[in-house]
């Protein structure tokens, strides 16, 4: 672990929005929310964040991407594929947004094995910073991503006027050869460690149980379409919370023609399993048409159907969609706390 005093951290900050040709974005006050942007200047960082509107997944899958484009030539096609080469520096990501993108990874460059996303992931670097504010819609102690020890290329902890930083990688380690730095005291390592212990107690939201028993409690919880129908009267198929949540990764994907009809594009955008049209197939056929089967879905979907496929738990306990529902119908810790508490009462 080095130790770099704030001003040099500053300064790092600035050398790579000047110099690097990447993208610096990080996370910004905006009115009354905090964004990941672009950043102008190393002035514009609020690390002391709690939780940024979206998470910096957007720069990995981006909202709407071009995957290839192609032209006529002739009696054929010529096709080329799309992808961001440079990347981005992504500066402010608390634990849980890295640990969504870890599981993101395992999907889309492990499975997938999908190329515009590798080429974006391989070509940024991730700069992730202890949570200092913890939101009020937010559990992610209870989901074990409060704190992380990978995933990142260089963590920083707040110790005042200076930071401590834990280094995750080669480029991590790379991007601190340009300013001073020292090795932590022992006595900086175990403020750090006191820091990441005191925060299991920050939380005012909490899973009433572990969450490997997710899987077993959702599978068991199914069929009982009464809870779901009754949870689910108020919502509005929005879609709020899709778009949210950092380790959603369903997407659609459009062939688009140019009015010439000569060129074109293809399209991926994202998608979400709470809008109504999601489900629906040939003829018009829609397999999840009612918004319970939506709803129930979405659930079983983060805490048994990703475990079973990839080993995870697909809720980070980040808070976006409790925060964002309009409805109040969204919160996964609510939802699964009511399932225990039924299946216990």
């Amino acid at each position: 672990m080095k130790v770099i005093d704030r001003s040099d951290f500053t300064a790092l900050i600035e050398e790579l929005i000047a110099s690097d040709p990447r993208e610096v974005v990080g996370v910004q006050e905006r009115g009354e929310q905090y964004v990941f942007d672009r950043l102008e200047s190393a002035e514009q960082l609020a690390l002391e964040h709690d939780l940024t509107a979206l998470s910096p997944k957007k720069y990995v899958m981006p909202q709407r991407e071009t995957l290839l484009t192609y032209e006529q030539t002739d009696d054929d096609y010529e096709m080329r594929a799309e992808a961001d080469p440079t990347g981005h520096i992504v500066v402010g990501v608390h634990p849980y947004d890295l640990a969504a993108i870890n599981q993101l990874d395992k999907i889309f460059i492990d499975t997938l094995q999908d190329e515009p996303y590798r080429r974006k992931r391989e070509h940024s670097v991730l700069i992730g910073v202890t949570m200092q504010d913890v939101a009020d819609t937010c559990f992610a102690a209870s989901m074990g991503t409060a704190t992380i020890d990978s995933g990142y290329d260089l963590m920083v902890t707040d110790l005042g006027d200076r930071f401590a930083v834990d280094i995750g990688t080669f480029e991590g380690d790379q991007l601190l050869e340009s300013v001073p730095t020292r090795n932590a005291s022992a006595e900086e390592v175990e403020r750090v460690a006191e820091i990441e212990a005191d925060l299991e107690d920050a939380f005012d939201r909490e899973l009433a149980f572990p969450p490997a028993a997710l899987p077993t409690l959702l599978e068991a919880s199914y069929d009982d379409m009464d809870f779901w129908e009754d949870y689910a009267e108020q919502c509005l198929s929005c879609g709020t919370c899709n778009v949210v949540c950092p380790t959603c990764f369903c997407f659609s994907v459009d062939m688009i023609r140019d009015l010439e009809g000569d060129s074109g594009r293809q399209e991926r955008r994202w998608d979400g399993c709470l809008l109504e049209d999601f489900a629906t197939v040939a003829q018009g056929e829609n397999f999840r048409e009612e918004v319970a089967q939506r709803h129930r879905h979405r659930f079983m979907r983060k805490g048994w159907y990703i475990y079973e496929r990839y080993g995870d738990i697909a809720c980070v306990g980040c808070g976006r969609c409790t925060r964002h529902c309009v409805a109040g119908v969204a919160d996964p810790c609510e939802v699964y706390n009511e399932l225990r508490e039924g299946q216990h009462a």
